[in-house]
This record gives C-alpha cells, sequence and structure tokens, in this order.
C-alpha cells in the first residue's frame, strides 16, 4: 500500500517527525518504550519507521534496528539519524516488510497498521517474523469526530488476541506529554507476546466483553456510539471488554464507571446474560451482560464526550432500530428471560439492527421453571398502582397491558394481574385455601429498608415486623408479599 507520508503525518500529529523533536515529547516515549521493549538487547523491526524517530530511541537503548518505510525521502533522513548505530534502514512495505528470511525479537509499529488494506492479514504476517516469546508493540487510535480514521481498541485487541500468549494495553490520550499537547482522541498501545513454544494445536480464544442494562422501571440506558471507528452514530448499552487481570464483574463495574460515571459495587450488579456473537466479517466474541438498578451507584451521565453523542432512556420493550444488532438482540433476549444466546451475523450483514434482515439470535436456553403467575383483582386501577410500583422495583418489566389488566414480566417468569369479569365475589382471603402469599427476592438489606419505607405510600402495608431479613406486606385488596433479601 503507497502512502504520502508527509501527507499523512498531518492526520495524527501536525508534523511528520511525530512531534518527537521536542526533547520533553522524546523522553516521554524513551520512558514508555523503556516499560514495553525487552530488557536483553535483541533485533527490532520499526516498521513504517518516518524519519526514524522512534527507531533512534531503541538503537540508545543497545537494540540492534531494522527500520522499513514506503519513502525513499523519509529513508534517507532515518539513515542520517541512525548513523553510528547498529541499524539499517530499508526503503519497502510496512504490509509485507522486504526482510525476506529473517527473525526479530520486536516488531515495532506507530500509527501504520490503520492504513494498510487488510491489517489483520498484516498482523499474521508480522507474527511470522517474531522468534517464539518475541512481542508486537503497537501504537494505534481512532482520530477526528465527523468522519473518524484508525483502528478502535476492541478490534485491534480482538484481532491479536488468538495470535499470542498474552496482551498488555495502554491508554495514552491522557499523557499530554506524548503528544505536546493535551488530545481528547482515543490512542493507546497494546504489547502482544507471543508464547516461547507455539501449542500444538493452537487453542481458540475470543475477546470477552461486559454490557451494562441499567434499568428504569421498564426503561434501560442507551449511549449513541461516536468516535470508535465501530457502529458510529448507533445505540448500544454501556459496554466495553475485559482487561488483563479482571474478572467479568470488575470489568463491568470500570466500564460504568468510565462510560456514565456510576460507582457501581459488587452486590448492586447481577449477571443475565451470556452472548457469544460476532459481528459482518469479525472476529468472534464472548458478551457478558450484567443489570443494575437505576439510582445505584449515583446518577448517570456522559462521561466519554469523544465516544458518545447523547444518553438516552427507552423503553425496554420498544428498543428503537438505530441500535447495534447484536446489543438489541441482547436486550431482547434479556427481557424474555433468556440465559444463553448465540448471535452470528454473516458476510454482507448490517451492524446496525435490520428489521427485514434474518434474525440472527438462536436461543441456547432451555424452558425451565415457573412460567407465570395470574392474580384476578377486584380493582385494576388500584392493583396497578400498588402492584405496578412494586414489581417495577423488583425489577419487572412492564410487557402488556389492556382494559382490566396487565402483565409484568422479570426474565422467563411474569406476573399478570386481571379484573376478570367472570371473578365471582367475596374477595381475597389469605387466610382461606389458596394462595397464602408471593416472595420475592431483593438484593440487599439496603434495598430492602428503602421499599418498606416507600410501601405505605404505595399502597402497601407492613404486616409484621422484620424477621431475619425479610419482610411482609400487603395490599389493599387483601394480597400478601413477601421481600427476602440477598439470596
Amino acid at each position: 500500500m503507497r502512502i504520502d507520508w508527509d501527507a499523512e503525518a498531518a492526520t495524527f500529529d501536525d508534523e511528520p517527525d511525530h512531534g518527537l523533536r521536542d526533547a520533553a515529547v522524546r523522553g516521554a516515549w524513551a520512558g514508555r518504550l523503556r516499560d514495553w521493549l525487552p530488557e536483553a538487547t535483541g533485533e527490532v523491526l520499526d516498521l513504517g519507521c518516518g524519519t526514524g524517530s522512534l527507531s533512534l530511541l531503541v538503537a540508545e537503548r543497545g537494540h540492534r534496528v531494522t527500520a522499513v518505510d514506503l519513502s525513499p525521502r523519509m529513508v534517507e533522513r532515518a539513515r542520517e539519524k541512525l548513523s553510528g548505530y547498529e541499524a539499517e534502514v530499508l526503503v519497502g512495505d510496512a504490509d509485507e516488510p522486504p526482510v525476506e528470511g529473517r527473525r526479530f525479537d520486536v516488531i515495532l509499529a506507530r500509527h501504520v497498521l490503520w492504513m494498510l488494506p487488510d491489517p489483520e492479514a498484516a498482523l499474521r504476517r508480522w507474527c511470522g517474523l517474531l522468534r517464539p516469546g518475541g512481542r508486537l508493540i503497537l501504537v494505534e487510535g481512532v482520530w477526528g469526530t465527523t468522519s473518524p480514521s484508525g483502528i478502535p481498541a476492541d478490534r485491534l485487541i480482538g484481532a491479536l488476541t488468538p495470535m499470542v500468549a498474552r496482551l498488555h494495553t495502554e491508554r495514552l490520550s491522557g499523557d499530554a506529554r506524548l503528544w505536546g499537547r493535551p488530545v481528547e482522541d482515543e490512542r493507546y498501545a497494546v504489547v502482544g507476546f507471543l508464547p516461547r513454544a507455539l501449542p500444538t494445536p493452537r487453542r481458540h480464544a475470543e475477546v470477552v466483553d461486559v454490557h451494562l442494562i441499567l434499568r428504569r422501571g421498564d426503561e434501560v440506558l442507551l449511549a449513541r456510539r461516536a468516535g470508535t471507528g465501530y457502529g458510529d452514530g448507533l445505540l448500544n448499552v454501556p459496554s466495553g471488554h475485559v482487561e488483563p487481570g479482571e474478572d467479568v464483574r470488575d470489568a463491568v463495574i470500570r466500564e460504568a464507571r468510565e462510560e456514565i460515571g456510576l460507582a457501581l459495587t459488587p452486590e448492586e450488579v447481577s449477571a443475565e446474560l451470556v452472548m457469544q456473537h460476532r459481528g459482518p466479517g469479525g472476529n468472534s466474541r464472548i458478551g457478558w451482560f450484567f443489570e443494575a438498578a437505576y439510582g445505584a451507584g449515583g446518577e448517570p451521565f456522559n462521561a466519554e464526550p469523544h465516544k458518545c453523542d447523547e444518553l438516552r432512556w427507552t423503553s425496554a420493550t420498544e428498543l428503537p432500530d438505530d441500535m447495534v444488532a447484536y446489543c438489541r438482540a441482547g436486550l431482547e433476549a434479556w427481557r424474555v428471560g433468556e440465559r444463553f444466546v448465540v448471535h452470528w451475523q454473516e458476510e454482507g450483514d448490517r451492524i446496525a439492527y435490520d428489521r427485514a434482515g434474518p434474525d440472527r439470535a438462536v436461543s441456547l436456553s432451555p424452558a425451565r421453571g415457573m412460567h407465570h403467575v395470574e392474580l384476578w383483582v377486584p380493582d385494576f386501577a388500584a392493583a396497578e398502582k400498588s402492584w405496578g410500583w412494586l414489581l417495577g422495583e423488583l425489577g419487572h418489566v412492564r410487557e402488556q397491558r389492556w382494559e382490566g389488566g396487565g402483565s409484568w414480566r422479570r426474565g422467563s417468569t411474569y406476573v399478570v394481574l386481571e379484573q376478570s369479569p367472570d371473578m365471582r365475589g367475596g374477595g381475597h382471603d389469605r387466610l382461606l385455601p389458596g394462595l397464602n402469599h408471593l416472595a420475592f427476592h431483593v438484593p440487599s438489606r439496603a434495598e430492602l429498608d428503602r421499599l418498606v419505607a416507600e410501601a405505605p405510600g404505595r399502597g402497601w402495608t407492613l404486616l409484621f415486623p422484620e424477621r431475619r431479613g425479610a419482610a411482609y406486606l400487603e395490599d389493599g385488596a387483601g394480597y400478601e408479599v413477601e421481600l427476602v433479601a440477598g439470596g
């Protein structure tokens, strides 16, 4: 792929030398490279080296450098910088470097991969140039807002994960010293370490991502993507991938803090759905969908305006079409109580939900447990106020409403309240044979206390003092509910 480097350099750094003429910027990059490069000296291949500024920093640490650039003028300047060091500068394409038969300990590429016609294929070729135990040092990002360019970190991590033994990622946007000025777009580094001995056969590996379903009654919070390079302009729930050393619950709590400013605790999130998914032409991933109730962790706000155009509450039963397809499928599956789903898109499918397209979601969840409970009530309007409030607070989503009745779903089970014309008179008496009460889980003792405090204003009466982490409420028609805190 042939690139006019003078023109392209201005895309990301204002001068052909990537800002490395400044002593403070050079020092900042020297410090990062000290952390990323191996301690022992070795053979380093710098692809798309430009004028050789990073190659020089590498050579100054005692490594033997082979630098490659497509521009003869850039190569000439790089040779001048590297004179006196054990270094070789070649004219060639970073996509397929002219180093046939040679192997390296490190391959370094900064702001190069995103310009290649097939980045995933280039990564496979580059890994083939490394010795066992070698490493890839990749500095990439996403620049611009109206027409962003670059590679999102999630895409690069997903492509590299099957090829390496482990990954290290660093966010670089927040370090103004690296760029000579503050930057707001996405800039990051990924260091991939090859295994010292390749396993046979190579095991399949997938990126793990996490998604937060923040629920407010029957509404969920959606965020409109912007400047990420994938699905921009579309809505999805707050999400991200699991970092090395994190479990999935830690990851969703971190993403909630970074994206919408919530300080959630482990007790305030619950795993609801696991989905294996693949976008059109992409690699497969494992997605964990977690749920948290509105109010937990504070008030949500757009904490990443460079990646998100808006936050929006929307009904879980009337999801918009302009959503990332697999995310919408995940919310639909969550709403009806699915626990395990595959969403496998094919080449030619749209990233966005396509109402007219094929349904790629396949449920792997067996139908088990209770299907629904139906209560006939003497006054549906009164029951809707008391029961509707309580069911909403307990995580049930309003699903249907008709004259004299309605239903509220939580997972695969739903509750029906109906003032049936076939109902006989006499009223409900929980002390007669038949239904005595319904019991529901409440996530924590603090949540139980909150519900008990609010219940009298919502048409409920506390029957007994608290009994071992449980509370007993009765509505105006004599129906009893037990709320049990914790597991």
